[in-house]
């Protein structure tokens, strides 16, 4: 449909061909009315009905609501239609019939659970309000990888299909791979640590992990994908500032590109770019303040992971996204760096939202030895990593790196109750299909 025109660039005085959804239909008697609905928004298309042939007002009045049709018309002024112009139709065309029976309303006007909703993804996503949501996705994934590329980043891919997991054997997918054992991979880490000893140096990449951890929880897919940054010649502190930068990027892209969507959410007055840089506390100095809330029904000690409850209390303490920093290295992976001249504290640190986190990251052991080493502590067999290890051998820079999903960074964006609201086809413990 060359000649297709949108329904928000219809203009008065023009002959257009407009196609969509019939979103409403309006008999009044003499005249009646079709709302029909595109990408752009809605046009009002009026029938006059002494003044048509009988057969274009049954095929139009007579269609279904989510029918797709296309209809060719005058365009007119008319202040009182919804976008100020309506369409006066000399031909109307039913290209697919909806059956009477929907599943769901994508009008909005009558409400469906989630699993409804996710059952039904592709009428779900015809309620302007959840399309919006994942056109704010997008803009989001476009203005970090523009921010990357202007920190001189490479956008590369790795494998999803791994002989060993990231974190050694454990919350994997194993799958059959030609007869052998294979696994689908939890992260790229491994591979991305690679290339920043490779000619690449600075890389970044947007895509799937796997995780199979039996969560049920509003925050938590198995399917998940994320935005994973490395970097040779930089240490924690750097990797920090651009990690920053990503997320002040997103939303600086949405304030500007997002305006129509976020209206579209009620979100207009109160949606705003985090201002001032993000505070940088110790892991020790975390705790501390999370306990002195008062909050907590268990006081946290040196080597407690930052529980749901204590990420909450802290985060309304803070009041807006923050680091925390210098983490206890027996819970952070071997891969991390530890102080030299404090090996109990490593270089590992957590980007926090207010409600949850967001960011892993932190500097990472370059040298060979102390590599190993790390497995050693860990309980891992470094033999089994010798395609990571081994090119340690050959000269590898200082570096560091973190990663976060897309899912959390526009859950905690749009304020949504749900990470399933912020993935078109959500994979959790229950979910594999659509």
């Amino acid at each position: 449909m060359d000649d297709r025109r949108y329904a928000a660039d219809a203009a008065p005085g023009e002959e257009a061909t407009v196609a969509g959804w019939i979103h409403e239909i309006r008999d009044l008697g003499g005249i009646a009315f079709l709302i029909l609905r595109d990408r752009t928004g809605k046009i009002q298309v009026k029938f006059e009905k002494d003044e048509m042939d009988e057969t274009t007002l049954e095929r139009a009045l007579g269609a279904q609501r989510e029918s797709v049709i296309r209809v060719e018309g005058r365009v007119e002024a008319e202040e009182r239609a919804p976008t100020g112009v309506e369409l006066v139709p000399s031909t109307v065309e039913v290209l697919a019939e909806a059956d009477p029976e929907l599943p769901l309303d994508p009008s909005g006007k009558v409400d469906a659970e989630l699993p409804t909703r996710l059952d039904n993804r592709t009428l779900d996503l015809r309620k302007p309000e959840v399309k919006a949501i994942f056109e704010i996705r997008s803009e989001v994934l476009r203005a970090v990888r523009d921010y990357f590329r202007s920190v001189g980043c490479t956008e590369i891919n790795t494998p999803k299909i791994v002989a060993t997991g990231t974190e050694g054997g454990t919350e994997l997918f194993p799958i059959t791979y030609f007869g052998r054992e294979a696994f689908m991979n939890q992260s790229p880490q491994l591979f991305k640590q690679l290339m920043v000893g490779s000619g690449l140096e600075r890389v970044f990449e947007v895509g799937p992990i796997f995780r199979a951890e039996e969560h049920n929880t509003p925050r938590h897919l198995n399917e998940a994908t994320m935005i994973d940054f490395e970097s040779a010649f930089v240490d924690h502190h750097e990797a920090m500032d651009v990690c920053e930068g990503t997320l002040r990027a997103a939303y600086e892209g949405v304030a500007e590109h997002c305006t129509d969507q976020l209206e579209t959410l009620g979100m207009a007055d109160e949606f705003g770019v985090p201002d001032g840089e993000f505070p940088r506390l110790t892991y020790q100095t975390a705790i501390e303040r999370a306990n002195a809330t008062g909050e907590l029904d268990d006081v946290l000690v040196w080597g407690d992971d930052l529980s749901t409850e204590a990420e909450r209390a802290l985060g309304a303490d803070v009041g807006g996204h923050y680091f925390v920093t210098d983490w206890p290295a027996e819970i952070k992976p071997f891969y991390i760096q530890d102080y030299d001249d404090d090996p109990e504290t490593s270089k590992g640190f957590d980007l926090m939202h207010p409600r949850m986190e967001l960011v892993s990251g932190g500097q990472r052991e370059h040298r060979y030895d102390e590599l190993v080493a790390g497995f050693e502590r860990q309980g891992l067999d470094p033999s089994q990593f010798d395609y990571y290890t081994e090119l340690f051998r050959f000269g590898m820079p200082p570096h560091a790196g973190w990663a976060y999903g897309v899912e959390r960074l526009v859950m905690t964006m749009l304020d949504l109750p749900n990470i399933r609201e912020s993935v078109i086809f959500p994979r959790d413990r229950q979910r594999l299909s659509p």
